[in-house]
């Protein structure tokens, strides 16, 4: 298994490492004229950092039973995994140019029975945390040391599925499994309003909720960061490895910007998903230290 503390990607590296992620998103939606934008970008570096800093897990065995096992429970925001198992070796570069595809490994959501790298199959909301549990209570029966990580976005925790997970967890005693919330404060769709117009406040779901609070009323182990700060995911990491025996599942709040790293989609609902322009992708490639040689095809 790789990805030990001594073999750690610099920060440097996985800066770069991030601005191709992001790069490899707008571009391969740009191509397929389709796909999710915002979320993937807000949740890359996070993604990056597990895959090249913390995840047991090798490329060339992606069944190895040993593996640590990720699910990322936001599933429409695959294309960002993809590119991120693409620059991990599980499959080639190339292959994104596929994606969503017929016949294609890289479906708009991820298929744990096509993709390398894929343990869960995820789509519909509020679902991923149950089968995170799931595998880490059999980790738990079988003996076996992998750890389990699941990945949410903030709108996703209105689904009261999340939180019967949550705390089915504790009161199993599921140390070998994390939750990382991808909070970037902003949905596609919201809470019904009727005030300015508009058929939805899409505005942080989570604003005026102590979350922080609320996970540790559950009696799970919390810990707070910016979600684009290197070194502070890797402390989480660090914290989630000291807590493995303390008989607590452990929760990542991580505050995160949405459509992180390109200038047009940053903070802006109507990128939750959206097909950049040849203009866009230019400004794109800029702005994340890529090449791009010309139109979209």
């Amino acid at each position: 298994m790789s990805n030990t503390n001594a073999t750690r990607t610099s920060t440097a590296e996985l800066q770069q490492l991030a601005a191709a992620g992001r790069w490899h998103v707008v571009e391969t939606v740009a191509k397929s004229k389709a796909g999710h934008i915002g979320g993937p970008l807000s949740a890359m570096d996070l993604l990056v950092s597990l895959y090249f800093n913390e995840l047991a897990i090798d490329p060339q065995q992606p069944q190895d039973p040993a593996r640590d096992r990720f699910i990322l429970s936001k599933g429409h925001c695959a294309i960002g995994l993809y590119a991120v198992l693409a620059l991990r070796g599980y499959f080639p570069l190339e292959e994104l140019a596929t994606f969503d595809q017929g016949g294609s490994r890289l479906q708009g959501h991820p298929d744990m029975k096509l993709t390398p790298g894929v343990d869960s199959s995820s789509g519909s909301l509020g679902q991923g945390l149950s089968a995170g549990a799931g595998i880490a209570m059999a980790a738990k029966q079988l003996g076996a040391g992998f750890h389990t990580w699941v990945m949410l976005g903030d709108g996703e925790l209105e689904e009261g599925m999340v939180w019967e997970a949550v705390h089915t967890a504790r009161r199993f005693k599921l140390d070998n499994l994390t939750a990382i919330i991808d909070l970037n404060g902003l949905q596609q769709y919201g809470w019904p309003v009727t005030e300015d117009g508009d058929r939805f406040d899409r505005s942080n779901p989570w604003a005026g909720v102590d979350l922080e609070g609320v996970f540790d009323g559950f009696g799970w182990n919390v810990v707070s960061i910016n979600g684009h700060e290197f070194n502070e995911i890797q402390a989480a990491f660090d914290q989630v490895r000291a807590a493995r025996c303390s008989g607590k599942p452990t929760v990542i709040l991580a505050k995160t910007t949405k459509g992180k790293g390109i200038s047009f989609a940053e903070g802006t609902y109507k990128w939750h998903n959206g097909v950049a322009t040849p203009e866009q992708l230019a400004i794109a490639a800029a702005e994340l230290g890529q090449a791009f040689e010309g139109e979209a095809k």
